[in-house]
């Protein structure tokens, strides 16, 4: 397993600040980066979560997948590299 968790189900006013306390308590969190929309500024919902070991990932994930976080429940995966995309043509 790597080290970066998809995290889904965010409430739109849940920070960056909020979500890497959570996640501390699995073990040390490297990165935190909230998806914004970019023609309005706000949280898409959903995030990623970088922690420092294979071990505290997988701890956060099964921990931590359902837990609630500013009233909703998380839904937590191992993130995947995102899958390269054709020219644009038009």
């Amino acid at each position: 397993m790597g080290t970066k968790l998809y995290v889904g189900n965010l409430n739109y006013n849940t920070t960056e600040a909020s979500l890497r306390e959570a996640f501390a308590t699995k073990g040390e969190v490297t990165s935190v980066q909230i998806i914004m929309d970019r023609e309005t500024g706000r949280s898409r919902g959903f995030a990623f979560v970088e922690m420092a070991t294979p071990e505290a990932a997988q701890a956060a994930l099964q921990e931590l997948d359902g837990a609630e976080v500013d009233g909703r429940q998380l839904r937590i995966n191992e993130a995947r590299d995102r899958d390269p995309r054709g020219p644009r043509t038009g």
